[in-house]
């Protein structure tokens, strides 16, 4: 082990400062800003919180950067983000802005997956913490970053074994999230062939509306509905639990606040430290339907993979029917729901969905049919596998930041892969 200072094994260039006059809602180049960095999770994602994202002006070769750079944050929009890292994943298409930094490693000294995870390293990290300007939105610079201190292997090849284990990891986190996705994609595209074309199997296994199906007209949701159908409303199939719990009585549990809970995704694997939880605290059980009742277009609605604690700005859910789970979950999941959610939320800059205004959200209801039940059935074993995968998520991201520190301070050491 050697100990060194970030800036002799590699540099930081500042991105360019992008005017906002050129931010446009299409483009060829995407500027990249600290929604790309995938926090706390780690990694890159699309920034899908802007519409004007794209940049259309004037901009130099060397703020466009390649697949595979790697990209730190030099600005904390929220607590914590300061050392994070992503990595650019097309060559090409991203512009590199003020808040971001390029870390570009001596690939003589240092490797560059081993770079990747360098940075996002406690040890950097609490150094990156500690020397950040104290303002109310905080900031770091290139040569803060390279002021950083560190124990890393003198052998780039045992860096590189360490990059590949670390790597292995998030690529089974990644393939769990990806089958994750295509599960809830299909659970969706049901729900939305029974209950939104209402093209649920007749008595002949037909598809009803398609096949000449009855449909009536009702006058309370200003719509045509299926024959024999109601109108129902949320407080029909959902029992609200807001059971308080203090920080003496959490035991096990782990905290979910609502920054934790994910945007347009069935389940979940994030947790915050249970040291960040405050006030208003309730619990919740393993496959609770979580909903922020604050933003609510962000679309921030969860089945929960665990037994977990939250803040009251979360809406707790649990189907008034145990069997009925995945028609529930697409009730309040589904995109008419949140825009009658948002249209009814009160205040201006972080608007809130009153829990009564929740349940007196109306839809067509089959309520003599037992569909609901039966599309529950089909789909219960996609949301368990889910379920199962992002408790799998949880495990492996604690392994992943268990190792990261005791890799990279040789507490763990892996062998040269060529001795």
């Amino acid at each position: 082990m050697q100990k060194i200072k970030l800036g002799d094994v590699l540099d930081v260039k500042r991105g360019a400062s992008l005017s906002g006059d050129y931010y446009a809602s299409e483009g060829r180049y995407v500027r990249l800003t600290l929604g790309n960095f995938n926090y706390p999770s780690g990694g890159f994602k699309d920034n899908t919180s802007k519409n004007d994202i794209f940049f259309v002006g004037p901009i130099k070769p060397e703020f466009i950067l390649n697949k595979g750079d790697i990209i730190t944050p030099l600005t904390e929009q929220v607590s914590g983000l300061l050392g994070e890292t992503a990595t650019i994943p097309e060559s090409g298409k991203y512009v590199q802005s003020g808040d971001v930094g390029l870390v570009i490693p001596d690939e003589t000294k240092l490797d560059k997956r081993f770079t990747y995870y360098l940075i996002a390293s406690p040890i950097v990290k609490k150094q990156l913490d500690a020397a950040a300007q104290q303002t109310k939105i905080r900031h770091t610079s290139p040569d803060a970053i390279k002021a950083c201190e560190a124990w890393i292997p003198e052998d780039i090849i045992v860096q590189a074994s360490i990059g590949r284990l670390l790597d292995g990891l998030n690529e089974k986190i990644a393939n769990n999230t990806a089958i994750c996705s295509e599960l809830e994609g299909m659970a969706k595209l049901l729900y939305d062939y029974w209950f939104v074309q209402f093209d649920f199997p007749d008595e002949n296994g037909k598809p009803y509306k398609s096949s000449g199906g009855k449909m009536v007209w009702n006058e309370d949701l200003k719509r045509e509905i299926p024959a024999g159908w109601e109108v129902g409303t949320v407080n029909d199939i959902v029992n609200v639990s807001s059971e308080k719990i203090t920080l003496s009585q959490i035991g096990s549990r782990v905290y979910v606040p609502i920054e934790a809970i994910p945007r347009n995704k069935m389940s979940f694997s994030e947790t915050a430290d249970i040291d960040k939880a405050a006030t208003g605290l309730c619990q919740f059980e393993e496959k609770a339907i979580l909903l922020s009742n604050r933003r609510v277009y962000f679309h921030k609605v969860s089945i929960s993979p665990f037994d977990g604690i939250t803040r009251d700005t979360v809406i707790i859910m649990y189907p008034k029917k145990s069997n009925n789970l995945g028609y529930v979950y697409q009730v309040v999941n589904s995109n008419h729901f949140i825009e009658y959610a948002t249209h009814n939320s009160y205040g201006t800059e972080q608007p809130v969905l009153a829990t009564p205004t929740a349940l007196e959200y109306k839809f067509p209801y089959p309520i003599n049919s037992e569909l609901d039940i039966r599309y529950s059935l089909k789909v219960q074993s996609m949301i368990d596998k889910v379920l199962e995968l992002q408790k799998e998520n949880m495990q492996l991201a604690s392994l992943r930041d268990f190792l990261l520190p005791m890799l990279m301070n040789g507490q763990v050491k892996i062998k040269n892969d060529e001795a």
